[in-house]
């Protein structure tokens, strides 16, 4: 059996950033610092982070006065910044600068008399935060395509379409085109919101599903990105399943199967892919090798105001 090793994998350059920030942050502020939602949805980096002093909270109300707050690489909505200023905590954000780049678009729409549609996940953090920039009457949120069907805007002429930055690129498709025949006038973005790094890691999966018999995806069942990984997998045909850790791959799986296509979302952390191999070179893989759709070269600054205080 051969394990072919999807590239890209793994981190991305938001994940990374978000994560180097906390560990960044526990040295210089000391324990315990508190970050609004988990920092990835990664429950062994979680895990991690909080044996080392991080206190993941969803309540700002929970953060004692003075305290260190980081804002998750998801983002949040501008209630929890004015929150954190009247309790007068330092505030470190996290945001995805490519998260970011959507709220300045949700604002900039929604100045101008827009009404945003935006195609993501309820109860995700991201759309939350994304939407809460503007007026509740300026926005709705759209998950499937019969809702893109119903939704009704104000003004067919000026309406945009926003997304989240991890959804499926196949399926926010599908949702896009039923939006373009009903709203002709609909404008999108100068650049896409799904982010480079799920759109990558996407398009490696679907190659190397061509050619594997069974596609395994690293990360945990909260990552919206690692959950489209194993949707991707699934429409090409491919049994395909996403495990959290490699104690969860099952030997029944591997059964007349000469090639598993290994793969991790963009906040499943390396060493869990590492993990995976071991366990199917038990299970009788021989081979291991690593198969590059698209190289990746992105890096995200640190927040200015951490670099600082690290000085």
């Amino acid at each position: 059996m051969e394990i072919t090793l999807a590239g890209p994998r793994g981190f991305c350059a938001g994940v990374s950033r978000a994560v180097e920030i906390v560990e960044r942050c526990l040295d210089i502020f000391g324990r315990p610092v508190y970050v609004k939602h988990e920092i990835i949805h990664n429950h062994q980096v979680v895990a991690d982070l909080r044996e080392r002093g991080a206190v993941f909270v969803e309540d700002l109300a929970d953060v004692p006065d003075g305290g260190v707050l980081i804002f998750s690489a998801h983002g949040v909505p501008p209630s929890d910044r004015a929150a954190a200023r009247a309790r007068g905590l330092r505030v470190i954000d996290a945001t995805c600068p490519l998260v970011t780049k959507v709220h300045l678009e949700a604002i900039r729409y929604a100045r101008r008399g827009y009404h945003v549609l935006y195609i993501g996940h309820r109860g995700h953090p991201e759309p939350i935060g994304t939407l809460g920039e503007i007026a509740p009457d300026q926005g709705t949120l759209i998950e499937t395509v019969e809702e893109a069907d119903q939704v009704s805007v104000p003004d067919p002429n000026r309406v945009v379409v926003l997304t989240q930055t991890t959804l499926s690129v196949q399926d926010t498709q599908a949702i896009l085109e039923r939006l373009r025949r009903r709203f002709p006038g609909l404008e999108l973005p100068p650049t896409e919101d799904i982010c480079y790094a799920t759109t990558n890691r996407q398009a490696a999966v679907a190659e190397l599903s061509k050619e594997a018999d069974l596609v395994l995806v690293v990360g945990s069942r909260t990552s919206s990105n690692s959950n489209r990984l194993v949707e991707v997998a699934r429409a090409a045909g491919r049994e395909a399943h996403l495990v959290q850790s490699s104690e969860e791959i099952d030997p029944a799986w591997i059964e007349g199967v000469r090639t598993v296509a290994l793969s991790s979302g963009a906040s499943a952390p390396e060493y869990l892919v590492e993990g995976a191999v071991a366990r199917l070179r038990e299970l009788g893989a021989t081979t291991v090798r690593e198969r590059v759709v698209i190289d990746e070269d992105v890096t995200f600054p640190l927040p200015r105001e951490l670099v600082e205080a690290g000085r």
